[in-house]
């Protein structure tokens, strides 16, 4: 029913905001753009409508995840959605130096090309707040310990596919200790073949079975990590 339509503009924010949840919850990218701009038209900060609207909007969709009522394909498109509105707050963000969650590497490991998972991760972690440097598929050691170097995040994450590239996650954590940096960092894993016993043999400070999991792990020891006074 054309007549029935949301004119989002005519709604007031609480409204918007309510109508943004449903926006992204569908995968509605042109709706959330439109939703963002108004916000910020009307005076929001950057900020409030990535914390508010977007990052609200994300947590029902993580939850729906978690528990099995939305599926990989519907969450992308939210994800999406999610992207078209952070690319207009990014750069308003990082002029207001709004505070950030924190930041994280991730990467699928060398020998494996496998990506749907760890690009859920990657838009789920952006959408909870997070700064996402996505180092794509087949990392070796030497590029994960570089972008660590460069990018100095509060954590790596890893993910594999295979059986056989599973143990290679073994490899850049031990690589880590001989280095004396294992410590700076939470080293989150995750894939299919992977489970918690795996995480714990390995060195890992935690296996994530999927994107939900791997946001609210992330926050808890992000959150730890931060509370914790310096050792020096």
């Amino acid at each position: 029913m054309a007549d029935d339509e949301i004119i989002l503009s005519e709604l007031d924010d609480e409204e918007l905001v309510a109508q943004m949840f449903d926006d992204l919850y569908d995968g509605l990218k042109d709706e959330i753009e439109e939703g963002v701009n108004i916000l910020l038209e009307r005076g929001w900060t950057p900020y409030d409508i990535l914390t508010k609207a977007l990052v609200g909007g994300m947590t029902i969709v993580g939850a729906d995840f978690r528990d099995g009522i939305l599926f990989v394909p519907e969450v992308l498109l939210a994800a999406n959605a999610m992207k078209g509105g952070m690319a207009i707050l990014k750069p308003l963000l990082a002029e207001t130096g709004a505070p950030r969650v924190g930041k994280m590497v991730i990467g699928t490991v060398k020998g494996d090309i496998h990506d749907i998972g760890k690009n859920l991760v990657s838009m789920m972690m952006e959408g909870a707040g997070f700064e996402v440097v996505d180092l794509g598929i087949n990392n070796a050691v030497e590029k994960y310990l570089d972008a660590l170097e460069a990018e100095k995040p509060d954590i790596l994450g890893m993910s594999a596919l295979l059986t056989t590239t599973m143990p290679y996650m073994k490899v850049v954590i031990d690589t880590m200790k001989e280095k004396g940096i294992r410590d700076d960092y939470i080293v989150l894993v995750g894939g299919a073949p992977l489970n918690e016993e795996f995480g714990r043999a390995i060195g890992a400070d935690a296996y994530c079975r999927d994107a939900a999991v791997a946001v609210e792990t992330a926050k808890t020891l992000v959150g730890r990590k931060h509370n914790q006074a310096p050792a020096h």
